[in-house]
C-alpha cells in the first residue's frame, strides 16, 4: 500500500508528486497515468508560453500562483539546464474601443507584481514587431517560452530518482475509500491502494473528484484549439509573442502569434467545442463527452448568450481565409498561403451550472482526498507553484509524517 497515490501524469501531477518527495522523502508514493507515456493530453499540446501573470484578477490563486511559478521555472530551467527564452510579448490594441480595456490591464500587471511593463504607442509597436499593425500595447518582457513536455520529463526523472513509482497505463475507473485508505480501481482491472490520493485528472478532474463524492459543478466542458503554422520563409514577419486585448464579453482570449523553441511560429488557436474530451481532430466523436456537454445547463446557457461568436468561431475553423483575417487585424501582410495546417489542443474548461467560466484554480477535497478540479493556463507555468500549494494543503489535511 502506498503512502499517496497521485492521479494523472501531466504536469500538475508530475509537479505536485515531485514537491511531496521533496518534503516527505520516506513516503511511498505513486503517480498513475492513463496513457502509455507522459504528458499526453493538455500539458502535450500546450503552446509553450511561460505566462508572465498579467492577465489575472489581483488576489486570485491564478495571479498569484503565475508570478511564483513564473519565477520558479525560470530557476528550475538553469538547474536542470532546459533551454527557454524570454521573447517578450506584445498584448495589441488595434482600435480605440479596446484603450480602456488596455490601461486596465496595465493597472492589473502593476498590482500582480509583473516587472518592467511598458506602455507603447504605434511607433514603439512597430519597434518591438515591425509587421504588428496597432495604435497602442503594453510590452511585456518577463513572458517566455518553453518547451512544456521537456520540463515534464524532467519533474517524472527528478520524481522517479526520489523513489515514486510511475505507473503507466493505469486509468482509473473507481475510487473507494475504506477506512483509513483509498482502493483505486484501474481500467486493466488492477487495483492499487493509498492511504491518501491526490488527482489532477486536467481533462477528467470533474469525474475523478464524482468517484469520491464531489459535486457535479464545475464542469469540465471541452474545448478544442486548432492552430496553423507560419511557413518558414515567413517568419521574419514575428518576433515575439503578439496577443489581443482581452474582450471581457467573450469567453475566450482570441487568436495570437506564439513563436515556439523549434523556430516555428504557431498561429491561434480558435475555440471551438470539442466532440470529445481527447477530440484532437474534427472528426473525433466521443457520445458520452459530447452527450454530457450538449445536455450540460450551464454550456446551454453559455451557447445561448454566445451562439454568434460561437458559428463565427466554427467557420474559421473550416475556412483558412476566415481563420487568416482574423490574423491579420494584427499582421496585415499575412495571407492564406503564408499558412500550414498545425496541430491542436483541447482545453478543459471548466464551467458552472449557470454558463459561467471558473475563472480560478479550483481545489477541493473530501476524506482522505484532494482533488484539482481546474487548472488550465496558466497551470504549466504555475506548476511549481501549484504544486508547492497541493503539498501544503495535503499536510493540512493528511497525517503525512
Amino acid at each position: 500500500m502506498y503512502d499517496v497515490a497521485i492521479v494523472g501524469g501531466g504536469i500538475i501531477g508530475l509537479a505536485a508528486t515531485r514537491e511531496l518527495l521533496l518534503r516527505h522523502p520516506s513516503l511511498k508514493v505513486a503517480n498513475l497515468e492513463k496513457e502509455a507515456a507522459l504528458a499526453r493530453h493538455q500539458t502535450g499540446h500546450n503552446s509553450g508560453v511561460i505566462h508572465s501573470g498579467i492577465y489575472y484578477k489581483p488576489g486570485s490563486l491564478k495571479a498569484k500562483l503565475c508570478v511564483e511559478g513564473r519565477k520558479l521555472i525560470w530557476r528550475y530551467c538553469e538547474e536542470k539546464r532546459i533551454e527557454y527564452r524570454q521573447v517578450g510579448k506584445l498584448i495589441v490594441a488595434t482600435e480605440p474601443s479596446e484603450l480602456e480595456r488596455l490601461n486596465e490591464l496595465m493597472k492589473r500587471g502593476i498590482e500582480n507584481g509583473i516587472e518592467n511593463l511598458q506602455m507603447l504607442d504605434e511607433r514603439g509597436i512597430r519597434e518591438r514587431e515591425p509587421h504588428c499593425a496597432g495604435i497602442a500595447a503594453i510590452f511585456s518582457p518577463v513572458t517566455g517560452i518553453v518547451d512544456w513536455n521537456l520540463v515534464s520529463l524532467a519533474y517524472a526523472d527528478d520524481a522517479r530518482t526520489m523513489g515514486a513509482q510511475l505507473l503507466l497505463n493505469h486509468e482509473v475507473t473507481r475510487m473507494l475509500r475504506k477506512g483509513a485508505r483509498t482502493i483505486l480501481q484501474t481500467r486493466d482491472g488492477g487495483e492499487v491502494e493509498a492511504k491518501y490520493v491526490i488527482t489532477c485528472g486536467g481533462l477528467y478532474s470533474d469525474r475523478l473528484a464524482q468517484m469520491t463524492g464531489g459535486a457535479r459543478d464545475p464542469k469540465i466542458i471541452p474545448f478544442r484549439g486548432d492552430y496553423l503554422i507560419l511557413r518558414p520563409e515567413k517568419r521574419y514577419l514575428v518576433r515575439g509573442n503578439i496577443y489581443p486585448v482581452p474582450d471581457p464579453s467573450f469567453p475566450f482570449l482570441g487568436v495570437h502569434f506564439t513563436p515556439r523553441m523549434d523556430g516555428s511560429i504557431w498561429l491561434g488557436p480558435n475555440a471551438v467545442l470539442a466532440f470529445a474530451r481527447e477530440g484532437y481532430a474534427f472528426s473525433k466523436v466521443d457520445v458520452r463527452d459530447l452527450g454530457e456537454a450538449l445536455t450540460y445547463p450551464g454550456f446551454i446557457k453559455l451557447a445561448a448568450k454566445h451562439w454568434r461568436t460561437g458559428m463565427a468561431e466554427l467557420y474559421r475553423d473550416l475556412n483558412r481565409v476566415a481563420y487568416v483575417k482574423a490574423l491579420q487585424r494584427y499582421i496585415p501582410e499575412l495571407q492564406p498561403e503564408d499558412c500550414l495546417p498545425g496541430p491542436s489542443g483541447v482545453r478543459a474548461q471548466a464551467m458552472e451550472a449557470d454558463g459561467s467560466l471558473v475563472d480560478d484554480f479550483v481545489f477541493e477535497g473530501e476524506d482522505g482526498v484532494m482533488h484539482v478540479r481546474n487548472a488550465p493556463s496558466p497551470g504549466a507555468t504555475s506548476s511549481l507553484a501549484i504544486g508547492k500549494y497541493i503539498v501544503d494543503t495535503a499536510e493540512k489535511r493528511f497525517s503525512l509524517s
